[in-house]
C-alpha cells in the first residue's frame, strides 16, 4: 500500500546519544531503535560520529587501538508529526541524557507502509 504523506505532516526526529549510554544493560541506541520499531515507526537509522562533543563539552573522537571511545551517535527517524510527538517522552526514558529534536521534512514520494519482511537484526 502506498500512501502520500502531506508535507506538513512529515517530521524527522533526531536523537543524539553517546555510544556508551545504556538502558537496562543494552546500548541506548539499540534500545531506542527496538522501541521505535515496536511502535511501528517507518524506520530508523543509527549513525556513529567520528568526532564531537555533548552537553559536558568533552571531546569524543575515534582513536586507533582504543576500545572505549564513547563516540557520538545520532538516530534519525522520519514519520508523521503526531506519531513522533507522542513517542518523544517515552523515547527519552531509554536514554535520559539524550537530546531530541523534531523538524519538519518533505517526503516527495509515496511511502510504502506495508510490513517489512525482515524480522531479525543483522
Amino acid at each position: 500500500m502506498n500512501t502520500r504523506i502531506p508535507p506538513q505532516d512529515a517530521v524527522r526526529m533526531t536523537i543524539y546519544v553517546g555510544e556508551s549510554d545504556r538502558f537496562e544493560g543494552t546500548p541506548g541506541y539499540r534500545a531506542v531503535v527496538q522501541f521505535l520499531r515496536a511502535q511501528g515507526v517507518w524506520g530508523a537509522t543509527v549513525l556513529v560520529g567520528t568526532y564531537g562533543f555533548g552537553k559536558q563539552s568533552r571531546i569524543h573522537a575515534t582513536q586507533p587501538l582504543r576500545m572505549n571511545q564513547d563516540l557520538p551517535v545520532v538516530i534519525e527517524v522520519v514519520d508523521r508529526r503526531d506519531k513522533l510527538r507522542r513517542l518523544v517522552r517515552e523515547t527519552r526514558r531509554g536514554v535520559p541524557d539524550s537530546l531530541i529534536t523534531l523538524e519538519g521534512v518533505e517526503v516527495p514520494f509515496p511511502v510504502d507502509l506495508g510490513q517489512d519482511e525482515e524480522t531479525s537484526e543483522h
